[in-house]
């Protein structure tokens, strides 16, 4: 089934940031958040088991458990296992070193995913999900093993995935992850075939001229939604300081300062002309930036609905801050 048929608007909100993302966020604030998005007509909310070792799917479960199901679009992950026992090694990533204390395992198989998608469930207190997405089976989380990872997901995960989307069990299933890689090779699959993707920082404003050479020219003609994760790109295009969750380097500093200078002179928002840039490609359903404050959230909704004069577009083409053959909002 489509993303884009069932959601109500395109702003979905990724939840990592619930998992205590990069800082120990009180429960208060997380509540405040999510009421936040709720209150502005947010109605897709994105979560996972890795953020935060479940503590996203908590919290999102606990605010959810107010409404009826079936007024709200719910995707979380499969891919990694949280365990009862705790972690004593050192967390291997400062990303969620605020989270809860479980450790968690890879398992891309078959039962893996349904036991995952059980511990989900529970997490959430919901009954159902309506997407599932195969998580992280990329060079970036295995190195040069991510291959076989990704054919364990191939005929473990994605298998389980599509036997439950055919039963009507869940709405939908595709991946997760950081990379296009993965997710070409997944397109070209004859014997399965996911009905959409969650591609985080790898279609923005700041870094899309890869993925338009191939993955979103042929998600696109293949009817395969592309939900955008990270249109910021850890938040370098929203003012912070991070890209690809690291401090970012000097080229893409420069880069921003030259994209936030055509900006200001036309009046935009950088936080709207990103939203708007990934939004505008035909194969792109909905996006999802994360956020931990109430306010940010108003920004995402304001950033969505501005208008944005075509001259912006044309001078951010005309110095290559935008790829030629990218789709822009002007052109529609």
């Amino acid at each position: 089934m489509s993303i884009r048929d069932i959601l109500v608007n395109p702003l979905g909100f990724g939840t990592a940031p619930l998992g205590n993302m990069f800082r120990d966020i009180p429960d208060q604030e997380a509540v405040a958040t999510v009421h936040a998005a709720w209150e502005q007509g947010t109605r897709f909310f994105d979560t996972a088991p890795m953020y935060g070792a479940g503590l996203s799917e908590i919290r999102l479960g606990r605010y959810l458990a107010q409404y009826d199901r079936d007024d709200y679009v719910l995707s979380t992950k499969v891919g990694r296992l949280i365990l009862d026992e705790i972690d004593t090694k050192d967390r291997n990533s400062e990303m969620f070193k605020f989270g809860r204390a479980n450790r968690m395992v890879y398992d891309y198989s078959e039962k893996g995913a349904l036991r995952s998608i059980e511990g989900s469930l529970n997490r959430l207190g919901v009954d159902r999900l309506d997407f599932v997405f195969v998580h992280d089976p990329a060079q970036d989380f295995h190195g040069d093993a991510w291959l076989a990872h990704l054919e364990t997901a191939h005929t473990g995960a994605f298998r389980a995935l599509t036997r439950l989307r055919d039963e009507g069990v869940i709405r939908g299933w595709g991946l997760g992850v950081n990379l296009t890689e993965p997710v070409e090779f997944t397109l070209g699959l004859t014997d399965v075939q996911p009905d959409s993707t969650l591609l985080a920082g790898r279609y923005t404003l700041l870094d899309h001229e890869h993925a338009l050479q191939r993955l979103m020219p042929t998600a696109a003609a293949e009817g395969i939604d592309i939900v955008i994760g990270g249109p910021y790109n850890s938040g370098i295009l929203a003012g912070g300081t991070r890209f690809e969750y690291q401090k970012a380097p000097a080229e893409i500093s420069a880069k921003v300062a030259r994209i936030t200078d055509i900006a200001q002179r036309h009046d935009v928002p950088v936080k709207a002309a990103a939203l708007q840039f990934s939004l505008a490609h035909p194969a792109t359903a909905a996006v999802i930036p994360g956020a931990s404050k109430p306010e940010r959230i108003a920004e995402d909704h304001a950033a969505l609905n501005t208008k944005i004069p075509d001259d912006f577009w044309h001078e951010m083409r005309d110095q290559h801050l935008v790829a030629a053959n990218a789709p822009l909002p002007s052109d529609q």
